[in-house]
């Protein structure tokens, strides 16, 4: 059974965090007529704020290893998929980030404006080769300007510990950039548990691996990147566990 205090704490962050998101979209609104860097910043700010939240309300912080590894200039990172902690957390990591996110995603009042300021990146997932080519060519030239390209390769969170389940995008997208790509992992989902309502205290590891060169062949690269996240991301895991002790920790992993 959960503490009331957990379920309390966690009501609060929740309610504080889409309020949060709330205001920082109305105040930045104006910036749909100013440089696109201003929105990123802004969204920058709003990711920090929103851990700032956790580390307050439900006393959870975020630990980023790794910054060292991170290159500068163009490209393609591909991080681990447990909650919706890393699309904020993520953001101020890099120095100009862009998602690859559903189209329907752009139809949201206000959060699709924004997001189309950003330069984000949409996917048609219906639109077949055509839609995989264009949003390629759109990539490519985010790529080229300097920005760095954030995807989950996994395409959807899955549960703290369960089996892998990349998918060959990912590949995809390696090969057609030519740019290296910074593999993450982390342990989120045991503190953050997708599909559930608790939000519990301890330390997130985000882990930042070394880069994959350009240059390999898709299924080598594939495979490359699966195992360096899923090794890294099982010793987070463990770590976790160790950390919330055992019967939170399991209640964190288990839905899946």
């Amino acid at each position: 059974m959960l503490a009331p205090m957990l379920l309390v704490r966690s009501l609060v962050f929740n309610v504080a965090f889409y309020l949060n998101l709330l205001v920082w979209m109305l105040v930045f609104l104006p910036a749909l007529v100013m440089p696109r860097k201003v929105l990123i910043r802004a969204a920058q700010a709003w990711g920090t704020s929103s851990v700032w939240l956790l580390q307050v309300l439900v006393g959870m912080t975020v630990e980023i290893r790794g910054r060292e590894r991170i290159p500068p200039g163009g490209l393609l990172v591909a991080a681990k998929h447990q909650s919706f902690l890393e699309t904020f957390a993520l953001l101020p990591l890099v120095d100009d980030p862009a998602f690859i996110l559903k189209r329907e995603l752009l139809w949201i009042p206000l959060f699709g404006w924004l997001a189309w300021k950003a330069g984000m990146i949409p996917i048609d997932r219906s639109g077949g080769a055509q839609a995989l080519a264009a949003m390629n060519r759109r990539a490519r030239a985010e790529i080229a300007a300097g920005r760095q390209i954030l995807i989950f390769p996994e395409g959807t969170r899955r549960a703290a510990g369960a089996p892998p389940a990349y998918k060959f995008g990912v590949a995809h997208l390696y090969r057609a950039f030519g740019v290296a790509c910074l593999p993450v992992a982390l342990n989120s989902g045991l503190y953050w548990p997708r599909r559930q309502f608790i939000r519990r205290p301890g330390t997130v590891v985000i882990e930042i691996l070394d880069p994959i060169p350009p240059g390999l062949s898709r299924d080598v690269f594939l495979q490359e990147l699966q195992d360096r996240i899923e090794t890294a991301s099982n010793r987070l895991f463990a770590e976790g566990l160790a950390d919330l002790g055992p019967a939170h920790a399991l209640a964190g992993a288990g839905a899946r």
